[in-house]
Parts: C-alpha cells; structure tokens; sequence
C-alpha cells in the first residue's frame, strides 16, 4: 500500500457498447470511482480518472449480427448515448476515450509486439469449434451448450452464468452454434497464448502476501482461488473479423482477444488525455509514486488481479494496481439485472423521466453499494431514502438556515457573539468530520462515508432543534446571532463534503451561499480547485473552499457575507412517480415470461371420433361461494342452455365469486359427476393461463346462446 502517492491513476471498467448504462453499472463501478476521484481532487490531488469504451469482442459482433448492422454501427450508437449519459450524470472523468481510436490499436498492438519479442507468448496450434456452415471458428459466446459441471442448457463457451464456472468452448455437451444452430467441428488453428503458469510465484508474493491485509475479502478470496486451483496458460488471440489485428506475421484474420486489448484501454486513455494537456503520460503509469487504483465489479476481478498484472509484469516498465476494490452485484426488485431481458433500470431513460435528479439517484445507490454482498435496488426504497432523508434530513437543515437568515438579517451572514459551550461542542464535532468521512473514503467504504455525511446534516438539525432560534428571537435576539452563523458553517461545510457524494447538490448548495464571492477572503486558496471536469460539463470543481478548510478555518462563511435566496434541494417523489417505474417493470416481466413461453408439447394423436364424444357448451355463471375449509374450490351454478347445474372448480386463488357472476364460459358438460367434498361437481370450466401465468377463462368470442356446442 502506498504512503502518500504524488499522483492518483484512477480506472473505471471500460463499458461494452453493445448497450446502454444501467443502475448496475453505476452502483459496482462509476459511482464509487467518482466519488473517490472528486475527493481527492478536494484534497489537492493529482488525479488522472479513466475510463472509454471498449468496442472490440464478440458481444458487439453478436449485437450486430442481432440487429443486422455493422460492428461500427453499434459501438458508435451505444458510445454515443453512454458518452452524454456519464456526462449528464456528472461522472467526472479526466478522459472518456474509445478502444476503437487509433492510439488504443497502436497502443495495444505495441504492448502484443513487446511481449511477443520477449518471447513471453506461446506459440500454439490447438483445435477450436467451427461453424461450417457460417465457414468460420466460433468465438467463445458463438457457442451454448450444456455447462459439465452443473447441467445448465444454457451455458456459454467461456462461462456458465448459472454456477458461474469459467469454461472453454469445447467443454460444453452438445454445443450448438449461436449463428446457425448447427452442430460445430474441431478444426486446427494458431494462436498465442500468455502462460500465467509462469507467473504463479509473482502473484502469491504480492497478493497473497503483499495484500493480504489491505484489499477486499471478496476481491483476495477470489484471487487465492484462482491460483490455489492452479494457473493455466490463456489465449491472448482469436479467430474473429472485429478487433485489432494480431501484429506479427503468420496472424492474418486473427485478432486480439478482447479481455487483452480491453485494459489496455486505460493505457491508451491516458496517453490521449495527457496529450491533450500538454503533459506527460508515463509518470501516470510508471512512476512508483503513483497509486494505481480499478475500480471493477465482481465479474472482472480475475481480469484486473491476475490477467491485466501478470501482463504489466511481463512487459517490464509499469507499476502495478495498489487496490482493486472490486463491488458485488446489485439486483432489482428482487431479480438479477440482465440487459438482455431488458430488467434494468436504464441511465439515459432515468435521465429523462426523473430531469435534475441525479443526486437522488447517486445517494439511492452508493447508501445501498453492494460493496460487501450483492443487494438489491427497490423503487420504493429509492423513494424512501429521497422523502425520508434527503428531503427531510439534508434539504431540511439548509432550507431552515438560509430562510432564517434572510428573514432575520436579509441574508447577511451575522456577528456571533460569545459562544456557549453547545456552540463550541457542535463547532468542534464539525470539524472532526473531514476526517472521519476521509478514514472511510480511503478504505473504499463509501456507503459508510454517505452517512457520515448525512450524520453533518443531522448535527445541524439537533443544532436548530434544540437552540430553537425562532423561539430565542422574541427575548435574546443578539444570541439568535450566533445560533445562526453556527448553523451557517454547518451549511458551508455540508457544500464541501457532499460534493464527491452529491456534485449537483453542492454546487447548487454552494450558490445558494454564494462561496464564489469568498475568493478574495481565502485569496491564493487552492489553485488546484480552479480545473474544470471536461467532460461532466455541468459540474465544475471551481470551489472557494477545500476539504481540509473545514477543520482548519475558523470562518467558512465570514460575518457580512451575503447570501442568496433560499431554493429547495430536493423535492419529494410522489407514489405516482414510482409506481410508473413499478408498473414499467411489470410489463417488462410479462413481455419476457410472453416471449420464452413454450407451449406444451402435443399430445398423443386421437381420431376425430374421440373428440367427437365431448360435449362442450357455451354457459353463463348464475351462482358462486366459496367451499367451506377449502382454499382453491369455488362452487358455481351455470346455466349450459340445457340445464343449470353446480360445478365445482379449483379457481378460488385466481377468482373471487363475486367476480365470475355472469362470466360466459366454456363447459365440458359431459363429463362424468364427481363428488369434491361432498358436493357432486357435474362437468368442468375450460380455462388457460395468460403471458403472466394467471388463469384465464376460454370464453366464446361471438354472441353465442347458453348452450350451443363447441366443435
């Protein structure tokens, strides 16, 4: 672990565009990564944040195969609407590149050629799956099959996503082409493997060992796993049209393997931001006082603990990560995200359907991080912690103090006079929150530092509710004076602190103070404080004030400041809001329970005389009750046009009688009487199931009488 580094390398994972952003995304990597990267910044860091797209792989050229346009196509579509929803988000990255831009391919194709002059690759002809029929080998998510190791149908050629066992293509059971359903061959092929075998001594040392104590137990776990089971040399090339060429001779049509162009993204991004700039990349990446922090979910660990630093270790000149804080996976409404079944809740439609409310989100998410466990995002959950916290707690406290102050000294910050003890304790505990939120912050455990950072606002609010200002005025009004600049520097502090939690709100927090207006009271304060985020374009590290001034500075907001009118923080959701959202997902789970419904296999044939024996009628249901101590069973009376008889029939858990009176149905009339609980039931309702899985009656579509026949 590295003591005070002179530089931050920070990563996020790079997003694949083969779709949007969504809330998992944002609560395992981007969330924790920005407010990592915006404390430091308040901390007078150097800090380069990175991330881009990764454009290269077999997701995208499935998507495209998908919808019938080119891999370009998509990764420019989908780099379009991540790029301005992290930006309209105000996810603070130094540089969003693209692995698609030339420096990524000359970057990546010099880091393969490096390696490969070493002689640190192995040459090796092996046999792969291949699609005759398509005429080409298939890439590992070409092919599903059955996983060997759990049974799952469904498994894919490089992971089963049931038991979550990494795989090679030609382990699964009768596997089956994805891009014609055919059975795939063995066909010899060439290719270049990185042997991690080799590096097994290196990484128990510095894992292991060098980090046994400092990175995450799920991170550290998985990794002693990994090695433990023994280490196996990894293909770093494939046989794909979509990628970087191999750059070596004898490599035509074959391409980088994605998870080794892919970190080399942040390789790449660095060096376009640097030069951008005017500075220079390498200190960024190979200075041993810079601290190089991936901030990655579960799914990427091996990648990031093993892959990615054997391959830096083989290469020779760069440093290796300092953490991996890796984040678990975050579920909704109590089922697991898939972009493919569309159980998501998108970024760039949040955007829209909830406008200048990024905060809430950002809050929702990172005071429910699965940092530890995966956990799970409810809508009203999200409402909860809005109204009942934001709203009630943060946007309460600063709503009270910037209308008093404007009513009792039209906004000018007043005179304290002698402070009372319960003044010096709650100056006193204000200060100690820097460093309690950083203590946290610098262990990666932001949801703990998020409440810290509510705790400042509850210091606030126990402050007013119990000094009662607006009962001190009628009698001591020179004591409301000193109330109120105590409340007030709770208020300045809370603009600082929330900022890497809460951008949004603290710049507007901060104008609402007007601290643009304090240059000249901390003149030469903070030059580093002056650099704008280029590409969260709507928040501006511009701040008068810094973290550490908190504890340091005895006036954050000076007597005769003056500040602005007050506005509401936060607005409460209403349950309309969110039961639109609920309603939304509800139609995503029936369009899916809809789309891989499978019908019943046929049954057995029969001759049309056998049909012929039943009677089936058109009825009416004149009658319902329930059956006593019977849960499922209705009995109704219905007129089938030749009689009115009793039916008994399992339908109470769907139906309530008063809601079936009247209902035309379809009856099987001859069928033989049966007594159900004494009550001899004389015939059968025909019903189905809908999408949903509820029952549904088979009723006549046309004005048919009671009693004709069904044939």
């Amino acid at each position: 672990m590295i003591q005070d580094p002179k530089r931050y390398t920070i990563t996020a994972a790079l997003p694949y565009t083969n779709g949007p952003i969504h809330i998992g995304h944002l609560a395992g990597v981007y969330v924790p990564a920005d407010i990592y990267s915006r404390y430091l910044r308040l901390q007078g860091k150097d800090v380069a944040f990175i991330c881009g797209s990764d454009e290269h792989g077999v997701a995208i050229s499935m998507k495209a195969k998908k919808e019938g346009i080119t891999p370009q196509e998509v990764i420019d579509k989908y780099d379009g609407i991540i790029r301005k929803s992290f930006a309209d988000f105000g996810i603070s990255f130094n540089n969003y590149s693209r692995t698609s831009a030339k420096i990524h391919h000359d970057t990546a194709s010099e880091f393969f050629r490096t390696l490969y002059d070493k002689g640190d690759f192995i040459e090796e002809v092996t046999e792969q799956l291949y699609d005759a029929k398509a005429n080409q080998f298939l890439a590992d998510r070409f092919v599903v099959g059955t996983c060997p190791k759990c049974g799952n149908d469904g498994a894919y050629g490089d992971q089963c996503e049931n038991c979550g066992s990494t795989l090679n293509a030609t382990d699964l059971i009768n596997p089956k082409s994805t891009i014609t359903g055919e059975t795939p061959v063995l066909k010899s092929t060439k290719h270049w493997f990185l042997p991690l075998d080799r590096y097994d001594a290196f990484l128990r040392e510095w894992i292991l060992e060098g980090h046994k104590n400092d990175w995450k137990t799920n991170v550290y776990g998985q990794v002693k796993s990994w090695i433990d089971a023994g280490l196996e040399p990894r293909a770093v090339t494939r046989d794909l049209d979509w990628g970087i060429d191999v750059p070596v001779e004898g490599a035509e049509g074959k391409k980088l393997y994605v998870w080794f162009d892919a970190p080399i993204g942040y390789i790449s991004s660095t060096k376009e931001w640097a030069a951008r700039e005017g500075k220079d990349w390498e200190p960024y990446w190979k200075d041993q006082d810079t601290k190089l922090v991936h901030f990655i979910g579960k799914d990427n660990i091996v990648f990031h603990c093993i892959i990615f630093p054997a391959m830096l270790k083989a290469e020779g000149s760069y440093i290796l990560p300092d953490n991996v804080p890796a984040n678990e996976f975050l579920n909704l409404e109590g089922n697991k995200l898939s972009t493919s079944k569309n159980w998501a809740v998108w970024l760039h439609e949040y955007l829209e359907e909830f406008p200048d409310k990024q905060d809430v989100l950002r809050y929702a998410l990172t005071s429910n991080a699965p940092e530890t466990k995966d956990n799970d995002f409810t809508w009203k959950d999200f409402q909860a912690r809005n109204n009942n916290e934001l709203v009630a707690v943060f946007g309460n406290f600063v709503n009270r103090v910037v209308v008093l102050t404007n009513k009792y000294y039209d906004g000018v910050i007043p005179t304290p006079n002698e402070f009372t003890e319960v003044d010096e304790q709650t100056l006193a505990e204000l200060k100690a929150y820097p460093a309690v939120i950083s203590s946290s912050v610098e262990r990666y455990r932001f949801r703990e530092a998020l409440g810290e950072l509510m705790n400042v606002a509850r210091l606030g609010n126990k402050y007013l509710a119990d000094e009662e200002p607006w009962k001190v005025m009628k009698d001591n009004p020179e004591r409301v004076k000193t109330q109120m600049y105590v409340a007030l520097q709770i208020a300045a502090a809370l603009s600082v602190l929330a900022e890497p939690f809460l951008p949004f709100t603290a710049a507007k927090l901060s104008k609402i103070l007007n601290l643009g207006d304090l240059k000249e009271h901390f003149e030469g304060f903070s030059k580093f404080l002056k650099e704008k985020d280029r590409d969260a374009k709507d928040i501006i590290i511009d701040k008068t004030l810094g973290w550490n001034d908190i504890s340091e500075n005895p006036d954050l907001l000076p007597a005769g400041h003056k500040i602005g009118e007050a506005e509401l923080l936060f607005a409460k959701i209403e349950d309309e809001e969110i039961q639109k959202q609920i309603d939304k997902l509800e139609a995503t789970k029936t369009a899916n329970i809809a789309e891989n419904k499978q019908a019943e296999p046929q049954k057995d044939l029969i001759q049309f005389e056998d049909f012929a024996k039943m009677d089936i009628r058109i009825g009416t249901i004149l009658e319902a009750e329930k059956m006593p101590k019977a849960n499922k069973l209705l009995v109704l009376k219905v007129d089938t046009g030749i009689d009115v008889r009793t039916i008994v029939s399992g339908i109470a858990e769907s139906f309530s009688p008063e809601e079936i009176i009247g209902k035309r149905v379809s009856v099987l009339a001859n069928l033989a009487p049966r007594a159900l609980r004494g009550v001899e039931s004389q015939g059968m309702i025909l019903m189905t199931t809908n999408a949903e899985g509820k029952l549904v009656f088979v009723n006549p579509d046309a004005d048919a009488p009671n009693g004709a026949t069904v044939n």
